[in-house]
């Protein structure tokens, strides 16, 4: 917590279930509770849980040049995204590699609001705006509670009327337990889920609320390191967990592409000029490895920076690994080299674990989507 600058206005009710707030963003963060971690796993895939995520950077962009702002920074068209929309999308730098990732909101004709992660797409943007019709607006007293399930519907739609019409990716005004909240149809789960942004004031009466009112339906707290194991079944990647800053090439500065981490989807078709596009198109068909899912021969978990091996040599590094109990698999993803990011390929783990394995292609949970973007 040495470095927090940053509060959560559910501090005390993360201590009381047992975390001990470690700093994330400048945020003391519920990383674990007393619980098991299997539990809250379980428990999204199955019915919901809720999760605080307040320490992601939320930070609003308003004036007339705010749209131009975010198309140049941004890999999307921002013109496409209307009020009541949002979108995923990654930032670049000039030498065409990924530095950020983020959400997007329209929240009006001059207005936008964008969830940054922990990479310096906030700061790139602060020193773009300067000189420019827009204002930079850093809200933290805006929490982001997240409730991610099954059922996460079925409860919310007993208290905001037409949830049930709401779109992926899209977001309302209104109204929960008598407070103003925005709630989108966005997470980091692969579940179909719900972000709900409150005022700081008002957080502890929806989280309070949320759980005693949704425990008939099993919803129940979970701690932020849930996500890891929800993100690997889901491939969904962290930053830099997953990226060179954390595992760095021999000879070249840190930085990925979008083509090797499988986010090339997060160009726009109709996107024009961005930082960093033309480099990113020359580096097409270069990658140097491949973001791929590993399924591991073993009854736990691979750990974090486990090597991959094959024909005798050092092939690619896990980056996040879990053991679902739920599907009785190990699975991981991996930084791989392309010869061996092959569904099937033979592999050998070699570090917390040394064991067999194959490359697997990713997402390992709902590889079509449906549940996160069902209808109704």
């Amino acid at each position: 917590m040495a470095n927090s600058w940053r509060q959560t206005a559910l501090a005390e009710r993360h201590r009381a279930l047992g975390s001990h707030l470690e700093d994330w963003n400048g945020m003391g963060t519920a990383w674990t509770y007393a619980t098991d971690l299997a539990d809250a796993h379980e428990a999204i895939r199955t019915r919901a849980g809720l999760m605080d995520v307040s320490g992601l950077k939320k930070v609003h962009y308003v004036g007339p040049h705010a749209e131009s702002l975010l198309d140049y920074a941004t890999s999307r068209d921002i013109s496409k995204v209307y009020p009541g929309k949002s979108v995923y999308a990654t930032f670049l730098n000039e030498a065409g590699k990924f530095v950020d990732d983020c959400v997007i909101y329209r929240t009006g004709p001059n207005a936008f609001m964008v969830v940054h992660g922990a990479g310096n797409g906030y700061e790139m943007l602060v020193r773009s705006a300067q000189g420019r019709q827009v204002a930079v607006l850093f809200d933290d007293d805006l929490h982001d509670l997240s409730l991610q399930g099954p059922k996460a519907v079925d409860f919310l739609e007993k208290h905001v009327p037409g949830i049930r019409e709401l779109a992926y990716f899209h977001h309302l005004q209104t109204k929960l337990f008598g407070c103003p909240v925005m709630i989108s149809r966005t997470g980091y789960t692969g579940e179909r889920g719900y972000e709900i942004f409150c005022k700081a004031a008002d957080a502890p009466l929806i989280w309070d609320s949320i759980l005693e009112q949704g425990a008939e339906l099993g919803i129940v707290p979970c701690a932020f390191t849930t996500l890891d194991w929800l993100r690997v079944e889901s491939y969904l990647l962290f930053f830099p967990y997953d990226n060179s800053e954390k595992y760095p090439f021999d000879n070249e500065a840190a930085g990925d592409t979008l083509w090797e981490l499988g986010l090339d989807f997060t160009v726009s078709p109709t996107k024009g000029e961005f930082r960093g596009d033309l480099e990113h198109a020359r580096l097409q068909g270069k990658e140097r490895f491949r973001i791929f899912g590993v399924f591991v021969d073993a009854t736990e978990s691979a750990g974090e920076g486990d090597s991959l091996w094959a024909d005798g040599r050092q092939v690619g590094v896990i980056t996040c690994a879990m053991y679902s109990r739920l599907t009785g698999k190990s699975m991981a993803i991996a930084r791989l080299e392309p010869a061996y990011a092959k569904q099937g390929a033979p592999l050998e783990v070699k570090g917390q674990l040394n064991t067999t394995a194959i490359a697997h292609t990713l997402p390992f949970d709902d590889p079509e989507k449906t549940k996160r973007t069902a209808k109704g």
